[in-house]
């Protein structure tokens, strides 16, 4: 049996300086004054705001401290060091749920749900409603080790259930995912189906056979068509030659939190409130942190040509993930747009589907309370 390492994040002063020094000194270039400046890429004023915090306001000893605030653990599987949290709630091992990240967040999108799903009777909720929690890093982010070459999600998976059937020995087990997340979570559905029992997403990846059918259905397609040539040349980027973007990113930590703040506007739900209400500096920061201070801009960026190498999203003909899913439909999502239930459940094994009423792609981080609710509501469904 691999040895469990527990983990702790130091950054030294002279590392953080080594990032907040080109911070410092970015040469900014001309921007034309435009009144949308988000609608050419991440807006500058914005960036610049953005930046100032960094350099003078950001407490990165907090940021650590707090990073340190879970119980952490590295591990060896096959050739990866995968490193996941492990937080022992009050279910006392008996309802353990891993819950996987996405591009371009983190193993810290899911801060504020911790305590609420791993102790709910501290916040008033029920004990029985607690979960085992497992949040580990995907492979090439944050504090998991980086590939020699792209990995995808399928091969995540895999080495997830190793991680929680084999090393924590979890013979069966909930998943719950977002964004890549919800892709690696369809892969354990699909591929390890006698230990991930259920599983629960806020983004659908995987596409039927044949394509869309019907008016609604070729409709969702039309408009995520559109959506794509808006919004998608980061993902054609990165799914073909991820490694331009790496050479323009490194060495340029002002770069790399521009290219991620954009995601974070473009795919939130901005209509009630402001960026900022929705991701405080701090709180974006220190997502950004993970990918600066650890060098996986790059094997991030990887993970996208992954899906290519690993065959792509559409089943074969006679192909469907027939483990129980649950999808949460978080209306505010502006470019992957949930499809027509119809079209949904040729892929999957749809035995629930809420309609949230607020939330976008980083459901936990815009809306932690309505994101425990739901969850907490699956699993007592089941």
């Amino acid at each position: 049996m691999a040895e469990i390492k527990p983990f702790e994040v130091i950054w030294t002063e002279a590392e953080v300086e080594s990032v907040l020094r080109p911070v410092r000194s970015y040469p900014w270039p001309p921007i034309p004054d435009v009144p949308d400046g988000w609608a050419y890429g991440c807006d500058a004023g914005y960036l610049r705001g953005l930046c100032d915090h960094w350099a003078g306001a950001y407490d990165w000893r907090a940021a650590m401290t707090d990073l340190n605030r879970f119980p952490q653990f590295t591990v060896a599987i096959e050739d990866f060091d995968i490193h996941f949290l492990h937080v022992v709630g009050e279910a006392n091992g008996s309802r353990p749920l891993i819950i996987t990240h996405g591009w371009p967040g983190s193993h810290y999108e899911f801060w504020q749900v911790i305590e609420k799903l791993a102790f709910p009777s501290r916040f008033g909720g029920q004990a029985s409603d607690a979960f085992d929690l497992v949040i580990p890093s995907l492979p090439g982010f944050g504090f998991s080790s980086k590939p020699k070459r792209p990995v995808g999600q399928r091969t995540t998976a895999r080495l997830f259930n190793t991680l929680m059937s084999e090393v924590l020995g979890y013979k069966t087990y909930l998943a719950q995912g977002g964004d890549w997340g919800a892709m690696v979570t369809s892969w354990l559905a699909r591929d390890h189906g006698a230990n991930a029992r259920a599983i629960h997403l806020n983004m659908l990846g995987f596409r039927p056979p044949g394509g869309p059918q019907g008016e609604a259905e070729v409709a969702w397609a039309q408009r995520q068509a559109g959506a794509m040539d808006v919004m998608g040349a980061y993902f054609r980027l990165q799914v073909s030659k991820p490694q331009s973007l790496a050479w323009l990113g490194a060495g340029n930590p002002v770069g790399q939190a521009a290219w991620i703040a954009e995601r974070f506007h473009d795919w939130s739900d901005l209509s009630n409130k402001s960026l900022d209400e929705a991701f405080p500096k701090d709180r974006l920061l220190t997502n950004i942190m993970l990918y600066v201070m650890t060098g996986s801009f790059a094997t991030g960026a990887w993970y996208y040509r992954g899906l290519v190498e690993e065959g792509g999203l559409a089943f074969q003909p006679g192909e469907r993930c027939e483990t129980p899913t649950a999808f949460a439909n978080f209306p505010g999502e502006p470019l992957y747009q949930a499809p027509p239930r119809s079209f949904a459940e040729r892929a999957y094994n749809i035995v629930r589907w809420t309609d949230m009423p607020r939330g976008g792609h980083f459901a936990a981080m815009e809306e932690p309370d309505l994101f425990v609710e739901e969850v907490c509501g699956w699993a007592r469904s089941l």
